[in-house]
């Protein structure tokens, strides 16, 4: 059975009650977790001085009974209570993502039509061109988009260093545009990693998938083992980690558990955690699979807010599928990041101006662009409690 990581015992002192359904914990320095606790991941001990109250979070067994909801409504109130304290809760990110390097990919990845293994009717391209990927950043920009995603289907970056350098040019000229930039470009190796923090990359994209009990079910050419190798070059590289995972793949709730409970216990919290539902597409192995359902998105979200509380949770993949009313339950249950525009890679998406109505719809404010300087600063709780009203 799994174990959460030593840092995470206590005792530690309560310093502030949110609410009725968090508490806010009186951290050591050194700590790399959020001070942020939900009450269902802590057990109440009485401390050495009479009265005192400390926290111990709970181990994997009592996070899955106690963390994941039993049903949807009974979530959604706790969830957007600790969404309140750690962020602006009109505030939405929005984000592009761009396949600049598209098909002809080695791997197996069961759910994805950039495989070479598959029949799917993408066709392999060279890497995109400067003049037209910055064109492409530019008309995001303009339509709101504060972070610029580039995406290329490799394994590996290992033997591409002409391309890896055009990409390390790319990175530099759109963060002169003022934007944030991310990139996805499968496994890096450290001094990559380094190159990239260099450039100026905001975020490093590589997701887990699912739990590391499921994964080999979905994927054989690329371990567990080597995402979170490249998580770690990234995090010590300076750079934020997003990484999440996908729902619908045929797994188990225990392997949605199993995903959430490794992100939430790496040694510092991803920035953004991508929450996307599978898009079945035809000639993949899972061109069969059921449709996720709105209700299983909200439960993963609401979770990954409650366990990961300072994060970018990342309505994602899927999106497109879900009406008005469904994404206004995903931003309550504490999502407050999407991917806009009309392609997530190669699958449909939603388009720009589908967003900003929906954003005018539902009272959303686009989110300003965050830079690692400032990102790395602890928002003020005063400033907190003024979003939430």
């Amino acid at each position: 059975m799994w174990k959460l990581a030593p840092k995470y015992y206590g005792p530690y002192k309560i310093t502030k009650e949110i609410g009725k359904v968090a508490y806010h914990l009186e951290l050591p320095p050194e700590a790399a977790i959020h001070y942020v606790f939900h009450i269902s991941q802590t057990k109440l001990k009485l401390g050495k001085q009479q009265g005192v109250q400390h926290q111990h979070p709970l181990l994997i067994e009592e996070f899955e009974l106690q963390l994941w909801p039993e049903t949807v409504p009974n979530s959604l109130e706790q969830r957007a209570q600790v969404h309140r304290h750690a962020h602006n809760f009109r505030e939405v990110q929005q984000c592009t993502l761009l396949s600049i390097k598209t098909g002809g990919c080695s791997e197996d990845c069961s759910y994805c039509p950039q495989s070479s293994r598959y029949d799917t009717g993408v066709k392999a391209q060279k890497l995109m061109t400067k003049d037209v990927v910055l064109e492409a950043a530019k008309k995001a920009k303009e339509a709101g988009s504060t972070r610029f995603c580039m995406g290329a289907a490799w394994r590996d970056t290992i033997g591409r260093k002409t391309n890896f350098n055009q990409i390390l040019d790319y990175v530099k000229e759109i963060r002169e545009m003022g934007m944030e930039v991310c990139c996805t470009l499968g496994m890096i190796e450290k001094q990559q990693a380094i190159d990239l923090k260099k450039a100026g990359l905001t975020a490093y994209n590589h997701n887990l998938d699912t739990s590391r009990e499921y994964y080999p079910n979905i994927i054989t050419t690329r371990s567990y083992d080597e995402r979170l190798k490249t998580l770690e070059f990234v995090r010590d590289a300076g750079i934020n980690v997003c990484s999440g995972g996908i729902i619908g793949l045929g797994e188990a709730e225990e392997d949605r558990v199993g995903l959430l409970h490794t992100l939430a216990t790496l040694p510092t919290h991803p920035e953004s955690v991508p929450i996307n539902a599978l898009v079945a597409v035809k000639g993949t192995p899972l061109q069969d699979q059921k449709p996720v359902e709105i209700w299983e998105m909200i439960r993963m979200i609401a979770t990954a807010r409650i366990t990961m509380p300072k994060a970018m949770v990342r309505l994602s993949a899927g999106r497109v599928k879900f009406s008005v009313p469904e994404q206004a339950l995903c931003f309550l249950a504490g999502a407050n990041s999407i991917f806009t525009g009309e392609k997530l890679l190669t699958t449909p998406n939603n388009d720009f101006d589908a967003d900003q109505l929906m954003f005018k719809m539902l009272g959303l404010i686009p989110k300003a662009p965050s830079f690692t300087e400032d990102a790395e600063k602890a928002p003020e709780e005063e400033s907190l409690q003024e979003a939430a009203s």
